[in-house]
Formats: structure tokens, C-alpha cells, sequence
């Protein structure tokens, strides 16, 4: 498979028409891919509540656009924040495991590569902080 411009294009397209301003594409060989790769397009007012993952560090990749990263202690305060800009000096994050965070899109058509290890399962309750 070729990420092309064109591929980003569409799946913006997508992103735009959804009702969550997000859309993401699957990067997987097959369902028993024991791995998550996908593609995840964003658009400005996208809610992404404050979540950790347990499992898994996740590796993000801005393709395009610029979107703010932020951390957050056990309680919902805010701890460090950092832009993601693809035509920038940032453009990739490694988010620990364990480790809160969310995410700001800043600009239409931002689009990101997110891996994690193990097989795709929705958050679970103790991995969304209620504030």
C-alpha cells in the first residue's frame, strides 16, 4: 500500500463529513494483526477526551497539519503540552504507557500515523479520566 496525498485527501474528506471530525484508516494485513497501525485524519473541534493506554506506548506521526499534544497529572491538570507541526520541527511522539494525555487539532486536514502494540480494543473505563 502507497500513503499518498491522495489517500489523505479522502480520508480528510471523510473526517469532515463525520459527525466526530475524525476519521481513521485501518493499516493492518488482517483483523489477527496482532498490532495497531492505522492512519487517523482530524479535523479542528474534534473532541479526544483525556485517556492513557495500559498495554501499550503509542507512537504518533503527523503526516499533516499541526495538532497540540497534551499530559496530564492524576487529577486532570494539564502537565506539559507539545505542537506537532508537519511542516515544523516536531513532528513525532512517543507517549509512554500509562501516561494521560488528549490532543488539539490546530489545522484542517491534519492527519497521523499512530501505532501501539496488541490487537485493537475500545478504552476501557479506568483508561478515561473523568474530570
Amino acid at each position: 500500500m502507497i500513503i499518498n496525498e491522495a489517500l489523505l485527501d479522502d480520508l480528510t474528506a471523510q473526517a469532515k463529513a463525520s459527525p466526530r471530525l475524525r476519521m481513521n484508516y485501518d493499516l493492518r494485513n488482517s483483523a489477527e494483526d496482532n498490532s495497531q497501525r492505522m492512519l487517523n485524519a482530524l479535523e479542528p473541534g474534534t473532541i479526544m477526551p483525556i485517556h492513557r493506554h495500559l498495554a501499550s506506548s503509542e507512537t504518533v506521526v503527523l503526516l499533516r497539519g499541526k495538532i497540540c499534544w497534551h499530559f496530564y497529572d492524576d487529577a486532570g491538570n494539564e502537565t506539559e503540552s507539545v505542537m506537532l507541526d508537519a511542516n515544523g520541527d516536531i513532528r513525532c511522539i512517543n507517549v509512554e504507557k500509562d501516561r494521560w494525555h488528549s490532543l488539539e487539532c490546530l489545522e484542517s486536514g491534519s492527519v497521523l500515523l499512530e501505532c501501539k502494540n496488541g490487537r485493537y480494543e475500545p478504552l476501557r473505563e479506568e483508561e478515561v479520566l473523568k474530570v
